[in-house]
């Protein structure tokens, strides 16, 4: 328990140096030794962008599966009739419905991570906007949460697949998974998100790209990543 203390007061001095940039995995391994609370945490990724989402031309919005999963059980509610229910049912969404689940909704009962929907759903779905908006829940047909395969939606949603979108500032933040990942696991994370990222650079965007990477614990430090090590941007 001494060395364990005596090890973390060290690694904290040296992360007492602010300018300091971390390459990917040995930032990962410091949160990891730096740790003190007992719960799994999730670890952070945090991507400033030379964007300004104020204007259309560079927005940043996507999906992204990750490869290790998210470590979460994300739940899942699709609206749907007849067979596309049941697939969704059958695929492991965790509530299925249509005007039902429009008045459950409107009751407030929104505890869902994805909100899916069949084409002929959004006449329903549209009354939800209110409600879903500022959750970010409303399904979108560029997102692929509008589509007829409501079964493969439900599937990548519990698979690791998780939404991005950039802020105002041109932050985009996101969860690559927990502690109790492997070192390996994290990083094919943190890969297969920033490579999501710079695949989605929108034409609008001008000058350096990626300006900045960072790595943080729920209850730890926010480390710099050495952009040139991740990508020139």
């Amino acid at each position: 328990m001494a060395q364990q203390t005596k090890a973390r007061k060290a690694l904290a001095a040296k992360l007492g140096d602010n300018m300091k940039l971390y390459a990917v995995d040995e930032a990962i391994q410091a949160l990891k030794d730096l740790s003190t609370v007992k719960f799994d945490q999730t670890i952070e990724i945090a991507l400033n962008l030379g964007v300004d989402p104020r204007h259309a031309d560079q927005m940043v919005r996507g999906m992204v599966t990750l490869p290790s999963g998210t470590g979460k059980d994300v739940k899942v509610a699709v609206f749907a009739r007849g067979d596309k229910a049941e697939a969704a049912l059958a695929a492991g969404a965790d509530r299925v419905g249509a005007e039902d689940l429009l008045e459950d909704m409107q009751a407030g009962n929104l505890d869902y991570g994805r909100v899916i929907a069949t084409p002929d759903m959004m006449g329903i779905v549209g009354r939800l906007g209110k409600v879903l908006g500022p959750k970010g829940l409303m399904p979108n047909p560029k997102l692929g949460t509008v589509t007829p395969n409501v079964a493969e939606a439900v599937k990548a949603a519990k698979g690791g697949q998780i939404e991005f979108r950039v802020e105002k500032a041109g932050i985009i933040h996101g969860g690559i998974g927990k502690m109790s990942f492997s070192n390996e696991a994290l990083r094919a994370n943190f890969d297969a998100f920033v490579d999501a990222i710079i695949k989605a650079k929108p034409a609008g965007a001008k000058g350096k790209y990626l300006r900045k990477v960072g790595l943080s614990s729920s209850m730890g430090p926010g480390l710099k990543i050495d952009v040139a090590q991740v990508h020139a941007g």
